[in-house]
């Protein structure tokens, strides 16, 4: 069987004799394509010849490729049978240009693999080719669909031409398939986009994982904001005859760290952003760092330099985006430069629920802070005094162990009390 010719994205090896060889051909395509296929069993006029496959054989393709590919990738490597014969199927994307193996640099022209000159080398390193990373590498599937995105576009006031859709709004890569891009905004994708809370200051115990991926990214983003819409529960703080009343966390804050997170991070990285929800905080972490011509402080000020230049584009037609730059300072206004954890490879924004320690040093009555489910709790036990703990578990849907903690919370601010023993007392509320 003949599988086809090779490319600028594809690279045909006959044996695993010729590592090295394919390693560099790797390198090679991520520099021009930041896309490559490399098979093992493969003629180079494309006849399927066969690879003996030992027990180790992949592991050792793998280990050399992280060692002789630089910076490293993750491949995707498959064991195939075509007509009964063993093939070995490469797949690599990067947008970290430039990619040397084996200390050298090397740049795809039609199927042949040439080594950069230096002068060639140093236009490569300057080039900014990661904004266009997601609209270069085909997507995964090719029967994509895309009625949300087109949906989105009519809400915003935008027209829709059926036939030119597709081409207008970059979904395509120059071979006409379907890129990266459409597949995070197509209708269905296998892309996980998670919201995990967990009860304390860790992820020691994890109470709810809500999955919102699976569909188009702009659909995700909405079901997101409106879940921690819904949590940003009001702070009651009762005690000295008053009352007052202030949220959890600022929601614009954190609708623009969560906005930020899925337009700029990396998403040829296979790490999609993510939410975890702990019991003092809300932490959004993306991949991919800042871009290597930002640094922190440009990154302060608020000065942009997209990731994903077409993505964006398309989030700020459909005004999910500004380009006044004033989501990162805002964010800093409210909770300081500390709220950003900026790493090597990864973003994290941590948003502390607003919620103020009183001081333990006072003499006069104290003010309590009950939070949401700490104030349904009490309603619970008001209702009734008998209630056990499995109960209040059924009542009010949380885990055992989160009812434990609120309880023991409840105790520890002197809220309630418990009176008499563990099978025939009951609950006590003080005055609060």
């Amino acid at each position: 069987m003949n599988i086809g010719v090779e490319t600028e994205k594809t690279e045909f090896k006959k044996t695993t004799g010729e590592l090295r060889e394919g390693i560099i051909s790797l390198a090679s395509m991520l520099n021009k394509n930041g896309y490559g296929v490399l098979y093992f069993g493969v003629k180079d006029n494309g006849d399927v010849a066969g690879q003996q496959i030992r027990d180790r054989t992949l592991r050792e393709i793998s280990q050399a490729i992280a060692n002789f590919l630089k910076p490293q990738v993750i491949p995707t490597i498959e064991h195939k049978l075509i007509d009964d014969k063993n093939v070995i199927k490469i797949e690599v994307r990067g947008s970290e240009k430039p990619y040397s193996a084996y200390g050298r640099y090397y740049m795809r022209s039609a199927d042949e693999d040439r080594e950069l000159s230096p002068a060639a080398l140093k236009e490569l390193m300057e080039k900014q080719t990661s904004s266009d990373i997601l609209t270069l590498v085909p997507a995964p599937v090719q029967t994509l669909t895309f009625t949300k995105l087109k949906i989105a576009y009519v809400t915003a006031g935008l027209t829709v031409n059926q036939e030119t859709f597709e081409d207008n709004a970059g979904l395509k890569n120059s071979d006409g398939k379907y890129n990266l891009m459409a597949f995070l905004l197509a209708d269905e994708n296998d892309i996980s986009i998670k919201v995990v809370t967990f009860a304390g200051k860790d992820k020691t115990d994890l109470i709810k994982r809500n999955e919102y991926g699976g569909t188009c990214l702009i659909t995700a983003i909405d079901k997101v904001l409106d879940y921690m819409e819904s949590i940003n529960e009001t702070m009651v703080t009762m005690g000295n005859h008053r009352r007052s009343e202030e949220h959890l966390f600022d929601m614009a804050s954190f609708k623009e760290a969560w906005q930020n997170a899925c337009i700029h991070t990396k998403w040829d990285k296979g790490n999609p952003p993510a939410v975890y929800i702990f019991s003092d905080r809300i932490e959004i972490i993306s991949t991919g760092g800042l871009p290597v011509d930002l640094n922190k402080e440009e990154f302060y000020k608020g000065i942009s330099k997209p990731v994903n230049a077409k993505l964006q584009k398309i989030f700020g037609q459909l005004g999910y985006v500004e380009q006044t730059g004033h989501g990162i300072p805002l964010i800093i206004s409210n909770y300081g430069k500390q709220a950003f954890d900026i790493m090597e490879n990864f973003v994290n924004v941590t948003i502390p629920f607003n919620y103020r320690k009183q001081n333990s040093g006072r003499t006069e009555k104290k003010e309590v802070n009950l939070n949401e489910a700490e104030q349904r709790v009490v309603g619970y036990i008001r209702q009734n005094s008998r209630i056990t703990i499995k109960e209040l578990v059924t009542v009010s849907g949380y885990s055992d162990g989160y009812i434990r903690k609120i309880l023991a919370s409840l105790k520890e601010k002197k809220v309630i009390e418990r009176q008499g023993g563990n099978k025939t007392g009951n609950w006590a509320v003080m005055k609060l």
